[in-house]
């Protein structure tokens, strides 16, 4: 199983690669054009990259394992050779081209980070380590902007973290590959029955896709207002926010952490409170870099925030590859869409209208919080105690009782209940071989219409015995 110090390693270099891409390719195209062109191809860059995040489960899904390696190493060339096209801005039809494929290609990587992230994490402090992960990135690039003043230089910094970034996906994906290839030892197949669990966790995704996504219309109009009074001349901010965002991730991992993320949901709704007041105030004359501080901390804010929800939500549902970097896809789709029509409300200075659609989207953005809150709740919260008059030796004798499980299948699920380790851990602890240890799971998923080894232990743990009207027996002790 990969550790989490690789999987840090994956989220920071990719947070690192994407925005030191997006730094170099807008400041390559803005030496070309004028501003609105720029702003224009920014915005198919983050469109396309959305786009790569949405094609990365087709790939990982219809391409063969063995070809998977090659696949990665192709793409990270054709990425490489696209960076140093941006570096050249030879023209801004070349230099667009070159940025859509990066960004489409750097989309397929994030795809790929996140999924990894998801189905390898297995720690509380999920927040946590997503957000160390985003502050290193930042301070990667915050170190390359500041230190690397050769755009070439910068170039081959970006193009050495992407073949980086390629190698650890390949060696996480290799360390993982007997476990994607069986569902009995998959720690990274989705842990879910075929039918109704499924259907009861579609709908917290997409309440949570629509709520990333007004909150990135009120965090992206905030940005765009402070971009544009330093393009006015109003204040330098110079290199101080990127600090301030490093520290604002940092913080968000370890407060949303708290009581295993209870508080998450409300205290990102405080920091949205706070970023809509802070567009409003700014529209009235509000001091400046009040704005540029609560627009950085809430940036901070929010990006661990739809990152750990997805991851989270990834590994409950039937296609995690598809939903664990949902996230950053939702985020960079909308700041795509809307940050032509705000910036066009900034400019005409029709604070009326924009302070009107900014109250719209947060009352509209409250809703969606309390309902996604209300149905996280209920699809992710800890496996129910049992119910009354049953004790745990009771439940698992009536749940063995009614799947007709054997002596030897009943000791094997008795195993997989108390143990977290590994199906060669098990083994060896049972003193039975691995493809023994392989039939009596398959025959368990057989016997409970279960996929997996996890799906088994998910399905185990929300059965309860009163809706099955079994009558507990009396049997050997449950060794919990």
């Amino acid at each position: 199983m990969a550790s989490h110090s690789a999987i840090f390693l994956l989220l920071s270099i990719f947070t690192f690669v994407f925005l030191g891409s997006e730094y170099l390719y807008v400041n390559m195209v803005s030496r070309i054009v004028e501003e609105s062109q720029t702003v224009i191809a920014q915005n198919y860059a983050l469109g396309v990259n959305a786009l790569g995040f949405l094609i990365y489960p087709l790939i990982n899904r219809s391409v063969r394992e063995r070809n998977k390696t090659i696949l990665i190493f192709s793409l990270s060339f054709l990425s490489i050779i696209c960076i140093f096209l941006i570096q050249q801005h030879i023209s801004f039809s070349v230099t667009l081209a070159a940025g859509v494929v990066l960004f489409l290609l750097l989309g397929v990587f994030g795809g790929s980070v996140h999924y990894l992230a998801a189905c390898t994490i297995r720690t509380e402090r999920i927040a946590g380590l997503v957000g160390i992960s985003y502050a290193a990135g930042i301070l990667l690039q915050y170190a390359n902007n500041n230190l690397v003043n050769i755009e070439i230089a910068e170039a081959a910094v970006l193009s050495v973290s992407l073949a980086v970034l390629s190698v650890l996906i390949m060696r996480t994906r290799r360390i993982h590959k007997e476990a994607l290839a069986s569902d009995e030892t998959a720690p990274l197949r989705t842990a879910l029955r075929p039918d109704e669990m499924s259907r009861k966790k579609i709908p917290a995704g997409l309440l949570l896709v629509l709520l990333v996504a007004l909150m990135a219309c009120v965090f992206s109009t905030l940005d765009n207002a402070i971009t544009l009074g330093h393009a006015a001349g109003t204040m330098d901010i110079g290199q101080w926010p990127r600090m301030l965002l490093a520290l604002s991730g940092l913080a968000a991992g370890f407060l949303f952490d708290i009581r295993k993320r209870k508080y998450m949901a409300l205290m990102m709704y405080c920091v949205m409170v706070l970023s809509v007041l802070c567009v409003i105030v700014l529209r009235w004359g509000g001091p400046f870099l009040t704005g540029v501080a609560v627009a950085y901390v809430a940036s901070g804010f929010f990006v661990v925030f739809f990152t750990t929800s997805f991851l989270e939500l990834a590994a409950c549902m039937r296609l995690p590859d598809l939903w664990a970097g949902m996230g950053r896809a939702v985020n960079n789709l909308v700041a795509a869409l809307v940050t032509n029509g705000s910036v066009t409300l900034l400019l005409a200075g029709r604070s009326i209208t924009l302070i009107v659609l900014m109250l719209v989207l947060f009352v509209a953005a409250s809703i969606l919080m309390f309902a996604y809150t209300v149905k996280a709740h209920a699809v992710l919260a800890p496996p129910p105690a049992p119910a009354a008059g049953y004790t745990p030796k009771e439940k698992f004798s009536s749940f063995a009782s009614l799947y007709s499980l054997t002596d030897r299948e009943r000791d094997v699920l008795q195993y997989l209940l108390v143990s977290d380790g590994s199906v060669q851990d098990i083994a060896q602890q049972m003193a039975l071989s691995r493809p023994v240890l392989y039939r009596h799971i398959r025959s368990l998923n057989e016997k409970t219409g279960t996929q997996s080894r996890i799906g088994l232990l998910q399905f185990y743990y929300e059965w309860m015995p009163e809706n099955k009207g079994v009558t507990p027996e009396k049997s050997p002790d449950f060794k919990a």
